[in-house]
């Protein structure tokens, strides 16, 4: 999830320095990916996407992109930057070896709702417009990012040119509208 926060953002909201990853597709949300084999008896490494990590185990079935694989967390454990995970049917490290790198995902419908006005699934963000308080076309947000110091907000230009980073706080993104599909941006030689 993404969050909007206030010009000088709160440390506690520095989670991961990684980009979070962003595809929707047929209204499924990418909630984990799969990295290598940890051991011989098919555990795997999991890196969540989740604002709460552990919460990645109670969405049920997880399945992958394409939906023709389909997986349930067994047991997951902390480990240092990431979890360790046994998945139902995996049980050797060849078959996890098989499912590194693979994205899992959970339909939109089973993620919770979020819990106020400023809290976003970066999937609703994905592909919204940016335009200006004036109305002028930005372009289109491409992804979120988290380095630890608050959201980010990618916009690809409209036309040709270099994308747009924008912090996701209030000054530099005042309106939402996720069901009219855009974002106004104050670009930020504007905001500060």
């Amino acid at each position: 999830m993404a969050r909007r926060t206030r010009k000088d953002p709160s440390p506690q909201r520095a989670l991961h320095a990684v980009p979070l990853p962003q595809p929707q597709k047929e209204n499924k949300i990418c909630v984990a990916r799969i990295g290598a084999p940890h051991g011989v008896r098919g555990e795997v490494r999991l890196w969540s996407f989740t604002e709460d990590p552990a919460a990645v185990a109670s969405y049920g079935v997880l399945e992958s992109e394409d939906g023709m694989q389909h997986f349930e967390i067994e047991a997951l454990r902390p480990a240092k930057g990431f979890f360790v995970a046994r998945l139902f049917g995996i049980r050797d490290r060849s078959a996890a070896e098989r499912l590194t790198n693979l994205k899992l995902y959970v339909p939109r419908g089973r993620l919770p709702p979020t819990e106020d006005a400023d809290t976003f699934y970066h999937a609703d963000l994905v592909g919204l417009a940016a335009v200006t308080p004036e109305g002028e076309t930005l372009g289109t947000v491409s992804a979120i990012y988290h380095y630890g110091a608050g959201d980010l907000i990618e916009i690809t230009p409209a036309g040709s040119g270099e994308t747009l980073l924008v912090p996701f706080r209030q000054d530099t993104v005042p309106m939402i509208d996720i069901a009219g599909g855009r974002i106004v941006v104050v670009p930020l030689s504007e905001s500060d």
